[in-house]
Order: structure tokens, then sequence, then C-alpha cells
């Protein structure tokens, strides 16, 4: 399959972490020029930018802070004075709101830093997309949205927003060649996913067992699809909703 990424730009953020990761190597894989976000884990980014010029690719790492809105055009420009312009964006970081906060202030601040923030990056990389005449726009969101489970209602609620913006750009920049999807990775099998208050092993081993294909998502089965949507390959899938979750959604319990 010809991806066409060879001369492409790809932003990943939130790429020092598993989901991230995978995906910003894959994208170098395929040819692809990649910028590395991170936010708190500036060595784990350099890992990754690492493997990535030791592999013969091109790659660099940048400092994103979802919370600073004025920040995103300065983030876009870097980008493109060091690898080239921004064509292709894969929204995938998140900050996870404390647990131990009020409600209402977790979901303020889940709001600003996973579905303004993004938003606002997309914005600032729109102007060299539309210049190119071609850009691919992805967004990592969570089956969470779909299925709604006691606990991360600030998540899942800032993730379901971010999804219904990246459905009304897919209509709004179709016309400039930019195509936007969502991909939404079930249980995945993370550092995060072994941690997390909700999850931890006993959730991963009951949900595995719940699962059609009998095993939760991994990082590279998200890389996989974005890579996908991401590339030359998708010429028109556009505005689509993609679950990652093994046919989970499928079964009932």
């Amino acid at each position: 399959m010809e991806t066409g990424l060879s001369n492409r730009v790809a932003l990943v953020t939130g790429a020092s972490g598993a989901i991230g990761r995978a995906t910003a190597l894959r994208l170098a894989a395929e040819g692809a020029s990649v910028a590395v976000s991170w936010y708190t884990n500036h060595d784990g980014a350099l890992d990754v930018v690492d493997a990535v010029t030791r592999a013969g690719g091109r790659a660099c790492a940048v400092h994103l802070d979802h919370g600073n809105l004025t920040s995103m055009p300065g983030v876009i420009e870097d980008i493109a004075e060091r690898l080239g312009p921004v064509t292709v964006l894969v929204a995938n970081a998140v900050r996870w709101p404390s647990f131990d906060a009020d409600e209402i202030g977790g979901l303020l601040t889940a709001l600003s830093v996973n579905t303004v923030g993004p938003v606002a990056l997309i914005d600032a990389a729109l102007p060299a997309m539309r210049t190119a005449g071609w850009g691919r726009i992805v967004v990592v969101s969570t089956d969470i949205v779909a299925q709604p489970m006691a606990g991360p209602l600030a998540y899942a609620t800032a993730k379901g927003a971010l999804e219904t913006a990246a459905r009304v750009l897919a209509v709004r920049e179709a016309r400039h060649g930019i195509l936007t999807n969502t991909v939404r990775p079930g249980f995945t099998l993370t550092d995060k996913a072994l941690t997390a208050p909700f999850l931890g092993p006993d959730a991963v081993a009951a949900e595995s067992a719940k699962t059609p294909t009998g095993r939760i998502c991994t990082p590279e089965d998200v890389a996989t699809a974005v890579t996908y949507l991401a590339s030359a390959a998708n010429g028109h899938v556009n505005g689509q909703t993609l679950s990652l979750a093994g046919g989970r959604e499928l079964v009932r319990g």
C-alpha cells in the first residue's frame, strides 16, 4: 500500500507516551518527518526522536502545553522551520484530570486542555494544509464516549466534545483536501491502563475476556489505523469514527 507519506511532515501530540510513541514510529517508518510533542516527559520524547533518526528518519521534539492557547501558532511555526509545514496532525495527547478534584473543576480542566487545546492546535495548523491543498487530521478518542463507565466523567465528556469538533472540521475542511477522522481505542495495554484508578490489571483481564478478539487494544493497533487515515492511501474516508475495541462494543455486559 502506497501511503504517500515520504514527503509529509506529521505532528503527533503526546508522542512520548505509548500510543503516541507507536504512532510516531509507524509514521516515520512510512517516510514521514515527525514532530514529537511532549508536555512533561521530555526524555521520552527525545527517546522517540533518537529511535527515528537512528533508523534514518527525520524527527524533532517540541514542547506543547494544551493549556496555553496562545502558544499554538508558535509551535506550528517552529516545526515548519525545523522539518517543513505540518500537513498531518494526530491529536493524541491527553491530560488526565485529578480523580481527587471536585467533579466540576475536573470537567472544566478537561474541557480546556483536552478539547479546546487540541482544537486550537488544529486551527493553527490549518493554514499550511489549505495552502498545500492536502491535509490529514486524526483525533484519538476513547470508546468510553460510546460506552460510558462509572468514573471518568470529565475525560469522557471532553473526548466526546473533541469528536464533535472533528466531525465539523471534516465537513468544513474537505473542500481544501483536508480529511478529518477519529479513532476510538478500547481498553489499551499501556502503563496507564495498569495504574489508573478505574482500570488496573484485573480490569484489563476482565475486558480481554469479554472482547471477541480475546485481548484488549495495543498501541500498535492504534498506530496502524491512524497511519492509514493519515496517509494518501486514504483518499475518501472523512468524518468517520473507527472503533478499535476488537468488537467489545457488540457484546453486552
